[in-house]
Parts: structure tokens; sequence; C-alpha cells
């Protein structure tokens, strides 16, 4: 070989030896990219999360539930409490294997394996870290049988809870309303920033109404757990803060007698102080028990509230619209006044009928009343003399004094759905059915019927007016409200929203009609609204429920009982010096003097003669109650 060929192949070897390490330093190169990228994701990109679920094996997060404000009436009675409840969770993450768990758990909470998976599955997107409520409200039976078999039973814990507690079952129900646990709509709304899934929030009545005040703010706490998950120790604290107290405007004693005086018929009563808008008492009957939406219900109990004709779940109060019937003669007189198409010393002659046209309005006296000017017909409720002041008012002057009553629209009460009532035009009808306004309407209009609605609410705010002198309140529930260390944040106080259009000469006249309905000598209420201890003035109303036309002679009792007319009575006492003002209304109690006004008649009694230290209702007032805890 020559010595050319031995330096080319010497140099060819050292060629190929450098190949072979830049190959493999290219390798090396590319290995540590990749393990410096894999790095930089998991330190960088993706270390909160793992820094997070290695915390977890060790450190937890657990809520503290606020305690919800209590409920008071104005007297400080506790309506509404805060009870303990033991409720089961389960953690998944610490709960492998999860299909023994569930098993063993089941067998704990007498549910099958099957329903337990199905709550979990309908709590999607919860943290395996968080826990999943499966049962609430446990006996102590089961929650000493999970203790016992803790160890058994990774992941499941039981917690106690705060659960709402109505003292008065069923008592205040569609007042104070009640709670029931958030939907994920409602999540979803940002009304509720600080409530999750499984809370529970107020859904009807006062504890919807004042939900920013009674929820307080949930707190936390930070614990050491085991690999079970266990809590081995708490490393610290964040005390949760408590909801705002609340004292209502009713007095709960006079609250039961209004539920009392109407058990057993559907109807509503609303008693309010004429010279402040504060609602004394607000009863609708039938009526439910709240616990049953905190602490759950059956199908069963669903069916039967929903399936129930005289509807328990609506508040008559506030939601339910009837024709006003002869309450409405208020405002016909107190137009017909004003406006000049009667005064004083008007009279009309009442033959038991009129008519208009080729039609015949009958009065409910078929007799007639004779000669009735505006306080006999008020006292009697002349159907005859308020036709003819109806027909000269026309449809919508009536409305323009309705409306400027109140009537027609929502009084602005703290409470939910309330209902408007309806005061219809002539506009108003050609709009809705494309038909002008008849005359013969008006007629109907003018006494309570037709087309007019308006809600039980409606109808006392009214009624206070004119006891008080023409000022109208808004009707409020609120009283006070209160932190846990007894500072007031709110105190109730008077609003006033409206003044009845007429002078006070006209509404002394249509007073006066009030005092002789119950006190006159044939006053349509003299024999069952009357006390001898104290003057009452009121109005009754019978609203018909269908069309008599051409059946004029029916007599009531031939009539089936759910079509008999709507019974109502408005009231207020004293007469001189008015401190409350009541609206009553039974439906198809068939006559306002004979259903409704007892029942006014009796509150009154309950409210301003029965009070002493040992009766029905405290002698302390709102306005002096001592609020200190």
């Amino acid at each position: 070989m020559t010595a050319a060929l031995e330096k080319y192949l010497k140099t060819a070897d050292h060629d190929w030896y450098k190949q072979r390490l830049l190959g493999v330093m290219v390798c090396a190169l590319a290995a540590f990219v990749v393990l410096f990228v894999r790095l930089i994701y998991l330190q960088v990109i993706m270390g909160d999360e793992y820094r997070r679920l290695s915390l977890n094996n060790r450190i937890r997060l657990q809520d503290i539930e606020a305690p919800r404000g209590l409920i008071h009436d104005r007297n400080g009675d506790l309506l509404v409490d805060n009870r303990p409840s033991f409720d089961v969770s389960i953690i998944l993450k610490d709960a492998a294997p999860l299909d023994q768990t569930i098993a063993k758990l089941s067998r704990h909470l007498d549910m099958t394996s099957e329903d337990l998976f199905a709550k979990i599955k309908r709590t999607k997107g919860v943290s395996s870290y968080q826990p999943i409520v499966v049962k609430q409200d446990i006996g102590r039976d089961v929650l000493a049988a999970i203790e016992v078999h803790r160890f058994d039973l990774p992941g499941v814990d039981v917690n106690v809870r705060l659960r709402r507690h109505y003292l008065n079952e069923q008592s205040s129900a569609h007042l104070i309303g009640y709670l029931s646990e958030i939907s994920s709509d409602e999540l979803k709304s940002g009304k509720y920033e600080e409530r999750r899934g499984g809370d529970f929030i107020g859904k009807f009545g006062a504890e919807k109404a004042f939900e920013n005040y009674l929820q307080g703010k949930r707190g936390g706490r930070q614990v050491e757990v085991n690999a079970n998950g266990q809590v081995v120790r708490i490393l610290k604290t964040v005390a949760a803060t408590p909801g705002q107290d609340i004292y209502m405007t009713i007095d709960q004693a006079l609250q039961k007698k209004a539920e009392a005086l109407l058990e057993g018929q559907a109807g509503a009563l609303v008693a309010m102080e004429p010279t402040s808008g504060r609602i004394l008492a607000l009863a609708s009957s039938p009526s439910f028990d709240q616990n049953i939406f905190v602490n759950g219900m059956s199908y069963k109990q669903w069916d039967a509230l929903i399936g129930n004709p005289y509807r328990p779940l609506e508040n008559k109060a506030i939601q339910a619209e009837y024709p006003p019937g002869s309450t409405y003669k208020i405002i016909t007189a107190l137009a017909g006044l004003q406006e000049g198409i009667i005064d004083a010393d008007t009279v009309f002659h009442c033959p038991g009928h009129y008519r208009l046209g080729n039609r015949v309005f009958r009065c409910w006296k078929r007799g007639g009343h004779g000669k009735v000017h505006i306080i006999k017909a008020i006292a009697e409720s002349c159907d005859v003399f308020f036709y003819q002041v109806g027909r000269e008012l026309g449809v919508d002057r009536l409305a323009w004094y309705a409306k400027a009553a109140g009537l027609g629209a929502r009084t602005g009460i703290n409470l939910d759905r309330e209902a408007p009532g309806l005061i219809p035009t002539a506009a108003w009808k050609k709009q809705r059915t494309g038909v002008p306004w008849q005359e013969g309407e008006t007629l109907s209009i003018a006494i309570g019927q037709g087309f007019n609605l308006a809600t039980p609410l409606q109808m006392a705010v009214l009624t206070a007016a004119v006891a008080n002198g023409g000022v109208r309140y808004s009707p409020q529930i609120l009283q006070n409200i209160v932190t846990a260390d007894g500072q007031i944040l709110y105190s109730f106080k008077p609003q006033v929203v409206g003044k009845l259009p007429v002078s006070k000469a006209n509404l002394e006249l249509v007073r006066k009609g009030l005092w002789e309905v119950v006190n006159g000598k044939r006053g349509t209420a003299r024999q069952t609204a009357s006390l001898e201890e104290i003057d009452i003035s009121g109005k009754t109303g019978t609203a018909q429920v269908f069309s008599r036309k051409g059946q004029e002679s029916m007599k009531e009792e031939e009539i089936e009982d759910h079509l008999k007319s709507h019974a109502w009575f408005v009231a207020y006492a004293p007469s001189a010096h008015p401190k409350i003002a009541v609206t009553v209304i039974v439906e198809h109690g068939a006559h306002g003097s004979t259903a409704a006004a007892p029942v006014a008649r009796e509150l009154i009694k309950a409210y301003l003669i029965d009070r002493g230290p040992d009766g029905l209702l405290k002698a302390q007032s709102a306005d002096s109650l001592s609020l200190t805890q």
C-alpha cells in the first residue's frame, strides 16, 4: 500500500467518526430541547394547576356557610329560624374505588347506587376536589352509621349546614315566602354572584324580596387532609358574615287571627295602617307549609299543591284579580260628586230597575229603594242611583278617577308577581276587541262589574286613603333591617304615592255614607259588621262571576257553589280617627254582608278591643320596638 493510499484511508476514517459524533451530538441536543420544552410546559404553563393538585393532596379549602338572617314580626316575635341539618357529601378524588364506595354508601342512605350516581352526574363540571351533596338532612341513626364506617367510606363526609325553618306552619306563608335550591338558569343570570350549585335562595315572598340582606357572606377554612381526604387539622379560618335580620310590619297574632277567620274558605284579607301604609296582616287562603320546599317534597305533595282548585300557592291578596263589585261605588260616588253631576241634595228614584234603550238593568233590591240621595245610595248600595251617575260620567271619566285612586296599577309592595288589575276605557276596549264601547257597559262599570278587576291589596290602599282623608300611602311590609350586632340599617318611613283627586267636603259625604253602611238603620252591613264598643265604616260588595242576563230571577241558593258571587267587604275603624283599614274577599261567598263583613268585624275587634297584657295582641307599638339582641 502506497503512502498516498494510507493517508486517504486515515482521512476517510476520521471523517466517518466525525460524522457519527456529530449525529450523536444532534440527537443529544434534540433530547435536551424536548426535555427543556416539557419542563417549560410543566413548570410555567401548567405550574399553577399541578401546584394546586399537589397541594390538594394535603391542603384543602372548605366553605363555611353564612347563617341566613332571621325574620321577626313587628313586635320581635320570631317567625323564621335556622336549624342544623346533617348533609352527606362525597369528594370524587378521594372516593376511589368509586363503585365500591358508592355501593357501601347507598346501603346506609337507603338509596340505590343508580340514584347516587345520577345525583353526581347532575353536578357535571364540579371539580373532583369539591364536595358533592348526595343526601340532605339525614337522621341521627344514619349519621351514627356513617361515622362508625368512616374508614370504609373514603371521600365521604357529613357536614352540618343551617336549614331554614318556618316556625308557624302555614302561617304567613304567602307573605314570608320560602327558600328553594338555586337553579342553573339563576346561577347563569349574574344576580347571585356568591351563590353556588346546591345553595338555597329566596324564591317567593319576603325571602325573595330581601334576599340580598338575608343571605350573608360565606367564609372558609384551610385544612390539612390525609390520603383518604379526612381532615387532620385546621390551618386557617375566615369566619362567615351572618345575614341581616328582618323585622316585618305584621303583627303575627293578628295574622293568625286573620288566617283563622278565613279557614275553610278561599279568599284573602289585608289589614293596613291608614296613616302610614304598614301592612298589619296579609292572609291568603288556603295556605301551604313552606318547610316542604326546604326539606324536599314528594311528587304526591307537589301534585296536591298544583292540583288544588283553590290555588294554595297563589297569593290572592296581591295576585288574584276580581271584579270589585259594589265596593267600586266609592269611586263612582267620588267622581260624581267632584264632577258636579251630583251633590248632597241630588235625589234619584229607584223603582228596582233602570231602563237603557231596550234593556233593563236591575237593582239588587227588586222592590227598589224609592227616593235616594248619595248617603242613602252608599248605605243601601242602590244600583239604580249609581247606574245614573255612571252614565252621566262616562267610562273614561270613571277610569280617570279610578286610576287616580290607585286602581288598575300595581301598588309597588315589596312582593313578587303583583297583579295590576284592570280599569277599562273606551280606547282599551277598541284596541282589545275591535268593538266600540257600548253605553250599557258603562252602567256595569259604575257598580264594579263588567271589565273591572282589582286585587284585595288595591282595595285596601283605596280604603285606607278614604279613611285618612285622601292620602294614598305605598303599602309596606318591612319595618326594620338589623345586623347581627344590633345595628339598624333601615327603619320604616311612610311613602306617600298620591292623593284622591276630590275635595274634603265631597270625601266627607262619602265617609258619611260608609258609616251608614254599618251603623245606619238600613245599612247593608248593619247586622253583620257593627260593634257596640266602636264605630266601623265600610262597604259591602257582591261580584258576579258569570252573566245573569235573562236569569235575573234566579235565587242565590239555586246557583252552583263555584258560580256564586264573590263576597267583598272593605272597612276602617274607628270611623272618626281610623287606626286600621281592612279588605276581605271570600271567593264564591255569595254576599259581602254575610260572608266577608263578619270576618272584617272580628279582625277589627281583635286589633282595637281585645288587646291587652294577656290579650290577643301585644300593646307595644312598632315605633317603640327595641331591636337590641
